[in-house]
């Protein structure tokens, strides 16, 4: 995972030293459509591995391939679906997406060799998910290392050398995430022990099981696709608040800090999908104890990490901001000084990752999604208008650590209730009476 956020960064440095201003801003119009993608990937992804784990638990291994191969064809379906469609309309596309006039043909450019990348990105999703639940974890780790390192070496080739521009950045993206997803793909269908994909049926009776068990599979991963959302509100409402305040080098600034939230993200992340075929599997064969040890080694490791990535950001935020843009420039001292505050959230941030995580892995959809709407929306939004008013502009960088603190607070609270409630449902055992 972390591999992965390392790409998102060094695209960034690239295109902005070798393209410019105008092609970072081009590349960012068309992020969110990676978000969505990537988070429908992992919806997906993340619901057909809970269900498979339990499934494999229980010996119904014919099932688990079922709905594995249910996942399969149906993030390509809509992957290629929506792939045509942009590629017919790529305007109209641009400006739904927010671009200027100006920027359009930017956006077209990359557009056009950046689409097909969101397929392969939701093959590499539903595919690290499965690869790791078959038993592979170290070869779901590769695809993602192997996908990021020609990411990084064909966009260095593409943008400078060859002096390819946009349609360079874009065809390293694409081209990577092509081969993350073949190397994935082969192995499930040629080399997968347990959770090799099961021949479809095309009938009816099939259809009808597929919409139900595909509808189960994204109630379970909702979470994971409104953690993705999380991010998108992140950067909507942030830009919103950060130009109100400090104007465009504000969002500047801002745009840095966005380029590092992908590593966070990524950290909790990787947390959560590790632990998932763990937990699932212990609680498909009802051990409790393991599902709590797990658990409760996932919220360490959570903790140990957010205190690394944050005192990456206390120490040293000059040279995580200089990689960007010279320490002398407006926007570089705001960053500086917010990144501090800004890092005030990665525990937290972290914490909650891993507890959804938890939840999910348990077929617990409705805490899951709850607390992914508290910290994306409920919480992150307010946050955003009100804590700049009351304490001023380091109040917008402590946005995110406000909304997540909350959350943090909510998981606490329902886990007391939780035991409150559990004692209350422990049996009284009746004294004996005293011998005579």
């Amino acid at each position: 995972m972390l591999s992965m956020s390392a790409v998102t960064a060094i695209d960034g440095i690239y295109v902005g030293h070798g393209i410019g201003s105008d092609g970072i801003a081009a590349i960012n119009i068309c992020i969110p459509l990676l978000m969505v993608f990537t988070g429908i990937g992992l919806m997906v992804g993340a619901g057909a591995s809970v269900v498979a784990s339990i499934q494999l638990s229980r010996g119904k291994q014919k099932a688990a391939r079922i709905n594995v191969t249910q996942a399969l064809l149906f993030v390509t379906l809509i992957g290629t679906a929506a792939w045509i469609l942009m590629l017919v309309y790529p305007s109209t596309t641009a400006r739904l997406l927010g671009a200027s006039p100006s920027l359009t043909p930017l956006v077209r450019e990359y557009m056009i060799w950046f689409l097909p990348s969101l397929l392969f990105q939701m093959w590499c999703s539903v595919c690290l998910f499965i690869i790791r639940l078959d038993g592979a974890p170290k070869l779901a780790m590769m695809c993602n290392v192997i996908s990021a390192l020609i990411t990084v070496v064909l966009g260095w080739l593409f943008i400078f050398p060859l002096q390819m521009g946009l349609t360079g950045a874009a065809l390293a993206a694409t081209i990577g995430l092509l081969i993350g997803g073949i190397v994935g793909l082969i192995y499930l269908f040629g080399f997968a022990e347990k959770l090799r994909p099961y021949r479809v049926k095309w009938s009816l009776k099939s259809f009808r099981l597929s919409i139900r068990n595909l509808g189960y599979q994204c109630r379970i991963g909702s979470s994971a696709l409104l953690t993705e959302a999380t991010m998108a509100m992140l950067m909507f409402v942030g830009n919103q608040v950060f130009t109100q305040y400090l104007g465009d080098n504000g969002v500047g600034a801002f745009g840095i800090a966005c380029y590092y939230m992908p590593f966070v993200f990524m950290v909790g992340n990787a947390i959560a999908q590790s632990a998932q075929p763990i937990i699932s599997y212990n609680f498909g064969l009802g051990y409790q104890e393991r599902v709590t040890a797990t658990e409760r080694i996932a919220l360490l490791t959570s903790v140990v990490c957010g205190l690394l990535v944050t005192a990456l950001f206390v120490f040293f935020p000059h040279i995580l901001v200089g990689l960007f843009i010279k320490p002398d420039n407006p926007a570089a001292q705001l960053a500086i000084d917010g990144f501090p505050y800004f890092s005030a959230a990665f525990v937290f941030f972290i914490i909650n990752l891993a507890v959804i995580g938890y939840y999910q892995s348990l077929e617990r959809v409705k805490p899951a999604t709850i607390l992914a709407l508290l910290r994306g929306f409920i919480f992150l939004i307010p946050s955003f208008i009100l804590l700049p008013k009351a304490i001023g502009t380091h109040g917008i960088w402590l946005a995110l650590c406000l909304s997540e603190l909350l959350t943090t607070v909510t998981i606490l609270v329902m886990y007391v209730l939780k035991r409150q409630q559990a004692r209350k449902h422990i049996p009284i055992q009746n004294a004996k009476p005293a011998n005579k």
